[in-house]
């Protein structure tokens, strides 16, 4: 009977140093940097293309190595000659720097050079091929107040010019004169 106890108690202490391998395993991989209110410039052969603000920022150093902006995130872009040229601004972001993609979720809201706002839940931006793209329901406002609506959104990431798919909308229309 006692080599029965001790055996159960032997194989109860290995699940658990399992359990605590695991768990400190864990955490190792999720190592957090908490940095509050970030301004970051993204620059290329010495020219600003983008800054990020963001009012929090989680950096998570683990084996992949990623930002969170959970509480939005607002996003300059810039031309070769430092003009401003678009905004984003978005709930949520995600900086995944392997791929070097960054996600917005939640209220993203964006705007090009002239003056179109892309409204959706999504907006994928791919750095190494400077697209973005959505694959979420999309609405764009033209400056003339006509909404295109559609899916598979994609564009260069001066969000000009863009492609939609399945695209709907509501287009202003004035008459034509009558002779």
């Amino acid at each position: 009977m006692p080599a029965l106890i001790a055996g159960m108690l032997l194989s109860a202490c290995e699940n658990d140093l399992k359990k605590v391998k695991e768990i400190s395993q864990n955490q190792i991989n999720m190592d957090v940097d908490t940095i509050h209110v970030v301004n970051i410039i993204f620059s290329d052969s010495a020219r600003v293309k983008f800054t990020i603000d963001a009012p929090l920022l989680l950096q998570h150093t683990g084996k992949k190595q990623y930002n969170v902006m959970p509480k939005g995130v607002h996003i300059n872009i810039y031309d070769k000659d430092l003009n401003q040229i678009g905004t984003l601004t978005a709930d949520t972001g995600i900086q995944r720097e392997d791929q070097n993609v960054i996600e917005f979720h939640k209220n993203v809201v964006a705007r090009n050079a002239k003056g179109e706002t892309f409204k959706s839940d999504e907006l994928i931006w791919d750095q190494n091929t400077k697209r973005m793209h959505s694959n979420k329901q999309v609405q764009i406002t033209m400056t003339n107040g006509d909404i295109y609506n559609g899916t598979s959104f994609e564009s260069t990431q001066t969000l000009w010019p863009w492609t939609m798919v399945k695209s709907t909308g509501l287009f202003n229309v004035t008459d034509a004169p009558t002779q």
